[in-house]
């Protein structure tokens, strides 16, 4: 397993209760997305920020937080990171909102059931496996960075078909994630990667981005558009 040894961590925690931690705060973040998300579609919030760009300026300012978080993780205290885990959930909602517009409710409804459910069975695998999986995060992240620059590529390209090929790779990427994001956490937690809060916060912005791009994979899939 990777090294996760720091000697200022403070470990009071068994496993057990720091994945249930995590995954608490997982769940407020998917609760305050969903929350942003609802009230920037149903007020119209979202055809405004459509028409004057503000959606470019939020991706932006929300691969900013993502950067700050992972840099600054280690410096930061606990209350920090927890902001920062936040306004990442709220800004991102706001930018799921679009997904409200472009698919039918019961299509979301369906991908998220799903996602739960595949979620559920691959954060336990990764719980439960006792194989060295350390080396798959340079493959998965090196995987990710090609799917996703052939993705931008294909924007201009406009091919249907390589868009298929990339949602069905980059899900797969994302499950492989899951797993390894799982494991690693239980790893951190044992070797006393840093003090149990933080850890907390640190493995649900993980698996809060693993379960969202689960989600947006499988609905772009197999939601049905709107009319």
């Amino acid at each position: 397993m990777n090294s996760y040894e720091d000697s200022n961590a403070v470990r009071t925690l068994d496993t057990n209760s720091v994945l249930t931690n995590t995954f608490f705060r997982m769940f407020l973040g998917l609760a305050a997305s969903a929350i942003a998300a609802f009230y920037a579609y149903y007020s119209g919030l979202y055809v405004t920020m459509i028409m004057n760009g503000y959606y470019a300026i939020l991706a932006i300012v929300e691969l900013v937080v993502v950067i700050v978080f992972s840099l600054l993780f280690r410096k930061l205290s606990p209350t920090a990171v927890t902001v920062l885990y936040f306004a990442y959930a709220f800004l991102n909602g706001f930018t799921l909102s679009v997904i409200f517009a472009a698919f039918e409710m019961t299509s979301i409804a369906y991908a998220f059931i799903g996602t739960a459910a595949l979620f559920g069975v691959l954060s336990y695998i990764g719980y439960k496996t006792d194989k060295d999986i350390s080396n798959w995060g340079t493959i998965l992240t090196v995987s990710l960075l090609i799917g996703i620059i052939l993705t931008f590529v294909n924007f201009f390209i406009g091919s249907s078909m390589l868009d298929i090929i990339l949602n069905w790779a980059i899900l797969f990427i994302f499950f492989g994630l899951t797993v390894y994001d799982m494991n690693k956490i239980k790893a951190m937690q044992e070797m006393g990667f840093c003090d149990d809060e933080k850890l907390y916060v640190y493995g649900a912005m993980e698996l809060y981005l693993d379960f969202i791009n689960i989600f947006l994979r499988i609905l772009s899939i197999f939601g049905k558009h709107r009319d």
